[in-house]
C-alpha cells in the first residue's frame, strides 16, 4: 500500500480525499494544524474507513515539525498539499496572512519532500488565477497571472514556484489542479463542509440560514453583465473533486520525470448565486431568506471551466449534478443539527 502525505487533511477538500485516496487502495497520512478544521472530522473518517487515520498535528509551514513526521514515516509515495487559507475576501484584508501561509507552506513542504527523496506532488491550486478570463469556458491555455485577490496571486506564485522547481531539479513529477467552486459532502453525511464562525463560502452560508442557524445570506451583487445580474460559477461536487486526486496520483507514476502538468477540475457548466438559492429553496421547500449588497472586493463576474483536458489525459470527468451537490449539502447541515452542531 502506497502511503500519501494529505496536507490540510482534516479539512473538507482534504477529508474527502482522504476518503477517496483509501478506497483507491492508498494509506492517507494527515497533517494539519487543526486551524480550520476540528479534530471530530477523524471521527467521521474513522466510520468510513472502518479505521482512525493517523494524524500529525502540525503546521506545514514549520520545516522542522515536517521534517520529522517524514522521518517517522519512512517511504512516502507522494503529497496531496491542500494546506491553506483560503477566503478571497479575507485575503484583501489581510494579505500577509495568506502570502506567509499559503506561500510559507508550500516552500517548506517542497523542501522536505527534496530531502527525502519524495518527488510526487499533487498541488491545490484554483481558478482564481486566471481572474476574469477573456473566453469562456477557460481552459489552461489562458493567462495565468490574473488573480483579482492576493489569495488568487498565492496560488499564482505557488505555480510559477513548483514550474521553477522541476527545472531545476528535473526529477520531480508535479500536478497542479486548478479548482473551480467545490461544494456539496460525502453522500454518508459523515463528512461535509465545517466552516469554523461564519462561513466564508456560499453554500455553507446559504445552508445554515436554510437551517434557521443564520438570519438571511447576502448576495453580493445583482448588477453584474450577467443572466439575473449575480455572479456565476462552476460548481463541482466534492466527491468529484477528490476522486480526481486520485487519478493524478496515479497518472503521475508512469509520468516522465521533469513532468508539470496543470489541470482545470470544473463541471463546464456556470451557475448564478441566485440559481444556487433558488436549487437550494427546491431541495428544502422553503423560502431562502437572502437580500441583495454591494459586490464583494475580489470577485470576478464569471467563470466556469473547460476541463476537457482532465478527460482526455487523467480520465476524469465531473458525474454530479448542482443538484445532487446541493442536496449533499443541505444532508450534511442536517446531519449536524441532529447532532448538536450548529
Amino acid at each position: 500500500m502506497s502511503k500519501v502525505i494529505v496536507t490540510g487533511g482534516a479539512g473538507y477538500l482534504g477529508s474527502h480525499t482522504v476518503v477517496e485516496l483509501a478506497s483507491a487502495g492508498y494509506e492517507p497520512v494527515l497533517v494539519d494544524d487543526l486551524r480550520n478544521s476540528e479534530a471530530r472530522v477523524l471521527d467521521g473518517l474513522a466510520t468510513l474507513l472502518g479505521r482512525r487515520p493517523r494524524l500529525h498535528e502540525v503546521d506545514c509551514a514549520d520545516r522542522a515539525a515536517l521534517d520529522r513526521v517524514f522521518e517517522r514515516e519512512g517511504a512516502v509515495a507522494g503529497v496531496v498539499h491542500f494546506a491553506a487559507d483560503k477566503a478571497v475576501g479575507e485575503s484583501v484584508a489581510d494579505p500577509l496572512k495568506y502570502y506567509a501561509n499559503n506561500i510559507g507552506s508550500l516552500v517548506a513542504m517542497a523542501q522536505v519532500m527534496q530531502a527525502h527523496g519524495v518527488r510526487h506532488l499533487v498541488f491545490s491550486s484554483s481558478c482564481t488565477v486566471y481572474g476574469q478570463p477573456a473566453r469562456l469556458p477557460v481552459d489552461e491555455t489562458a493567462p495565468d497571472n490574473n488573480a483579482m485577490s492576493p489569495y488568487g496571486f498565492t496560488k499564482v506564485a505557488g505555480e510559477r514556484m513548483l514550474r521553477d522547481m522541476v527545472v531545476g531539479d528535473p526529477a520531480w513529477r508535479v500536478v497542479l489542479l486548478r479548482y473551480f467552486n467545490p461544494i456539496g459532502a460525502h453522500q454518508s453525511a459523515l463528512i461535509g463542509e465545517l466552516p469554523l464562525g461564519v462561513p466564508n463560502n456560499l453554500v455553507p452560508f446559504a445552508t445554515q440560514v436554510a437551517a434557521g442557524l443564520r438570519e438571511r445570506l447576502t448576495v453580493h451583487g445583482d448588477d453584474y453583465g450577467t443572466p439575473d445580474g449575480s455572479c456565476i460559477r462552476d460548481y463541482i461536487h466534492v466527491v468529484d473533486l477528490a476522486r480526481a486526486h486520485v487519478r493524478a496520483l496515479q497518472w503521475l507514476g508512469p509520468a516522465p520525470a521533469g513532468t508539470c502538468e496543470t489541470f482545470n477540475l470544473g463541471t463546464g457548466r456556470g451557475s448564478s448565486v441566485l440559481e444556487v438559492v433558488r436549487g437550494l429553496e427546491a431541495i428544502t421547500g422553503r423560502p431562502l431568506p437572502h437580500i441583495i449588497g454591494p459586490r464583494r472586493p475580489g470577485d470576478v463576474p464569471e467563470v466556469y471551466a473547460d476541463a476537457g483536458k482532465a478527460a482526455r489525459v487523467l480520465g476524469w470527468k465531473a458525474e454530479r449534478t448542482l443538484q445532487e451537490a446541493l442536496a449533499d449539502a443541505w444532508r450534511w447541515q442536517q446531519a449536524l443539527a441532529a447532532r448538536g452542531r450548529d
